[in-house]
């Protein structure tokens, strides 16, 4: 059983890193150097995808940067200088392009997080970041180890992470600084 399970969590982190070497790292650093530069970022995902969001909300906060998931009640209007930071791992949701058209008219820049290379969605962002993954969307017997779109929900969490380690460099940031941001509250 123990082996068994050793192989799967390292099939299942395969699957995961294998989006990355996909990704181009321009777009990243791109992604990167929207949020370090926005006056306040505005974060919004769906699903699980949502709850991947919310965690790189909290790192962005613990950066010291003003940022706010959508929908949450303390959420600022967004508008000029401001980043809608959205995903759409399938390629659209109602909801995220219905964000991103009152982010645009707003003056806002934005930022789409996706697995489909020619989504929809792609042509009213800023910034396009493709994590080339299999999305709750996506289909069937592809030998896939992770069900539904846990490989892209993954991948999310880790471009998050990266984009936290850039951001901690750029805005020179220690992970002290980053500590006392930290809720006491838990």
């Amino acid at each position: 059983m123990t082996g068994t399970l050793a192989l799967n969590a390292r099939r299942a982190c395969d699957e995961i890193a294998g989006v990355f070497d996909a990704v181009d790292p321009d777009n990243l650093t791109a992604v990167m150097e929207a949020i370090a530069t926005a006056r306040r970022v505005a974060c919004y995902g769906v699903g699980r995808e949502g709850l991947m969001i919310r965690a790189l909300t909290m790192r962005l906060y613990h950066l010291g940067l003003e940022t706010a998931v959508v929908g949450d009640m303390t959420a600022p209007p967004i508008a000029r200088g401001d980043l809608l930071l959205v995903s759409a791992g399938p390629g659209h949701f109602a909801t995220v392009s219905a964000l991103m058209t009152v982010a645009r008219d707003a003056g806002a820049r934005v930022v789409l997080l996706t697995a489909q290379p020619r989504a929809a969605l792609g042509g009213h962002a800023d910034i396009v970041l493709q994590l080339p993954a299999r999305t709750m969307a996506g289909g069937g017997n592809d030998g896939a180890i992770l069900p539904m779109g846990s490989a892209y929900e993954g991948a999310l969490f880790i471009v998050g992470e990266l984009l936290v380690r850039q951001l901690r460099e750029r805005l020179g940031t220690e992970e002290g600084g980053m500590r006392a941001r930290h809720t006491n509250l838990e």
